[in-house]
């Protein structure tokens, strides 16, 4: 006799009682859609969510922005005392058919988030330059983007030659207290390095 199928699940004269089928199907349903939702989590990695080099008259500027959370360890770290620094390097390279390709400029830059007790706040700097937040998400905020960043000036391109950008952007650990740096070998709650690599069109 022919099986009949009810709810994705098989039944016939030899099948089991109803309810154990009930409980067999709600159970890969479960899986599945634990399945779909892994995958939705492991699309919230850490990621560049805009990488842009921008010509203009006084030569070229980068736009950035990252995408990512602070770990609960790390924010515990934070919030007990402890600096975090995040720094970001930018090379710009000439291609070269003859050689190596030339590095034209090559800039970076560190920020440095705090918490202030006292004050409850936190507290971003860079270049000589310090910001208040009442927040950890606005202060790191802060520290995964840039605009109007200047990567080379007008007279260090030509225009005959092809140009690339290598990006990086870290939470630099090496810039922590010692002893923290060996407590923290191989844990990923520490481990954040973004990278691109964008060739520039002719201009």
């Amino acid at each position: 006799m022919p099986h009949h199928a009810t709810d994705g699940c098989l039944t016939g004269p030899g099948a089991l009682s109803s309810r154990w089928l009930r409980r067999v199907c709600a159970g890969l349903l479960l899986l599945a859609l634990g399945w779909f939702g892994s995958g939705a989590q492991a699309a919230e990695v850490a990621q560049i969510s805009l990488f842009e080099v921008v010509r203009s008259e006084e030569g070229l500027d980068i736009n950035f922005a990252a995408r990512f959370e602070l770990s609960s360890g790390v924010e515990d770290a934070l919030q007990k005392g402890v600096p975090l620094y995040f720094v970001a390097e930018a090379t710009l390279l000439r291609e070269r058919w003859y050689w190596r390709d030339q590095e034209v400029s090559r800039i970076n830059r560190t920020w440095r988030l705090a918490y202030q007790p006292l004050t409850r706040t936190y507290r971003v700097s860079f270049g000589g330059l310090n910001q208040s937040f009442d927040s950890v998400a606005d202060a790191v905020s802060a520290v995964r983007r840039i605009s109007a960043w200047k990567l080379a000036e007008v007279n260090q391109i030509d225009p005959s030659s092809k140009y690339y950008v290598e990006f990086r952007y870290k939470l630099d650990t090496t810039l922590l207290p010692r002893p923290m740096q060996i407590g923290i070998v191989g844990q990923p709650d520490w481990t954040l390095q973004l990278e691109r690599v964008l060739r520039l069109p002719a201009h």
